[in-house]
């Protein structure tokens, strides 16, 4: 089916699209939260800016990544049909982890709106962890893409916990050797 070529084509774009606005966005909550500890007047210049390029990030890479990922997913769904929904169990997973993911999205916008009437949300290390979520929802998408009905889901979900662990391990070690460093 040629259409659904298209259409996939189309989706890994929007994906890519979308995590990458995603990825970026958190990036720039980790430096506005840095941002308001700052002395004048570079706190107001820096924040001033921060608050523009998350709105830009947001509605210009995320929404439109986000919403190509969706219509032409279920663009997909639509041309492979009811009966083939049915028996892909690995599909109904996934569409869990992406409505998950639209719950992120949506509460990205909320971040934003925080931090533009300068209040505190997270601070940048939480920030730093938050941003991690958008990779754990990618591994347990693009593993369930690839080995669909064939994926064990008690091993993928014991390996994206560890997963998960070792990426917050990381996070603390990469924190500590800053902080040892501004020292």
């Amino acid at each position: 089916m040629p259409s659904i070529l298209f259409f996939k084509a189309l989706h890994v774009f929007g994906f890519v699209s979308w995590f990458a606005g995603l990825f970026y966005l958190v990036r720039i909550f980790v430096y506005h939260t840095e941002a308001m500890k700052r002395p004048e007047p570079a706190r107001s210049i820096l924040i001033k800016e921060f608050n523009a390029m998350q709105w830009r990030v947001y509605k210009i890479i995320c929404n439109p990544g986000m919403m190509i990922t969706w219509v032409c997913g279920l663009a997909m769904l639509y041309l492979h049909g009811l009966e083939w929904l049915k028996v892909n169990t690995w599909m109904h997973v996934k569409l869990v982890l992406l409505f998950a993911l639209l719950a992120y999205h949506l509460h990205a916008k909320k971040v934003i709106q925080k931090l533009e009437r300068g209040e505190g949300y997270f601070t940048s290390f939480q920030f730093r962890l938050w941003n991690e979520l958008p990779t754990l929802f990618l591994l347990s998408i693009a593993l369930l893409a690839v080995y669909r009905n064939t994926l064990n889901f008690l091993y993928a979900f014991v390996g994206i916990l560890v997963f998960a662990f070792l990426l917050v391990l990381a996070a603390r070690m990469y924190r500590n050797y800053r902080e040892k460093q501004l020292d």
